[in-house]
């Protein structure tokens, strides 16, 4: 069971995360379910990709528990195949977030072109209270996003933030009381629906390509303090503190 569905209609492609009873936590099947959504070509009617989630919350990220009997990737990781088959994908895509989008969740939520947020919706990156490091993928979109400032807010404390706050430093393109976030995304993608297709192909196709030039920029040596961090024996630690609801020990090692 892949708990994605996938739903078409009027131009517009749902894509809804059905996990509510693990926060929508993304394990393996439910990454390969993305990918194969975000790999595929749109149908010829397609305008907009719709991301949703059942339950109070939108995503808890990757599913920790899984990670940890999986152990470390050593290739291309699951989660970053499915967001650069985001980036990629010709058409916009807007996240409709409620509740907590917390590190892969929050990560999923700012690849696409746009964020709708329940006004007391809450983001963050918590990689630094488990022991983790972002890749050097997701950083950068983190970066591109967010600027150098709330990228430290972000990932150095791990906290999780209001989606005002969010939204005040230009994270998200919207916030809507929580009884009025549905007739806020149907305007946006009412309006996105109105504009020619082509125009909106070639636009984000732009976009992207404008932030590319990032990916040439020497970094190996970053990336091995990040594979350091994943497999530290803190990672582990934090990994496990995370799971059983307890503070984290953290050594050093």
């Amino acid at each position: 069971m892949s708990h994605v569905l996938v739903e078409f209609a009027g131009g517009v492609r749902t894509v809804t995360l059905d996990r509510p009873e693990k926060r929508n936590a993304m394990n393996q099947a439910m990454l390969d379910a993305l990918h194969a959504v975000f790999v595929s070509e749109p149908a010829p009617d397609e305008r907009v990709v719709v991301i949703r989630a059942r339950g109070p919350s939108f995503c808890a990220g990757i599913d920790l528990a899984e990670r940890r009997q999986r152990g470390t990737p050593t290739s291309e990781s699951p989660v970053e195949r499915v967001f650069h088959a985001m980036e990629t994908y010709p058409l916009p895509i807007i996240s409709v977030v409620q509740g907590a989008a917390i590190a892969g969740g929050c990560e999923l939520a700012l690849h696409s072109e746009f964020v709708v947020a329940a006004e007391d919706a809450r983001f963050g990156m918590s990689l630094a209270q488990i022991g983790l490091a972002p890749t050097w993928f997701l950083c950068k979109k983190l970066m591109e996003v967010a600027g150098p400032v709330a990228t430290r807010e972000i990932l150095l404390l791990g906290d999780p933030v209001p989606a005002r706050w969010m939204y005040d430093h230009g994270l998200i393109a919207r916030i809507a009381p929580a009884n009025e976030l549905d007739a806020t995304v149907a305007g946006l993608v009412d309006r996105l629906c109105a504009n020619a297709p082509l125009s909106l192909r070639a636009m984000k196709a732009l976009i992207i390509r404008q932030l590319d030039y990032r990916d040439g920029i020497d970094r190996k040596d970053t990336e091995d303090l990040v594979r350091t961090a994943r497999t530290s024996a803190d990672a582990r630690e934090g990994m496990a503190a995370r799971l059983e609801r307890r503070p984290a020990r953290f050594v050093g090692s």
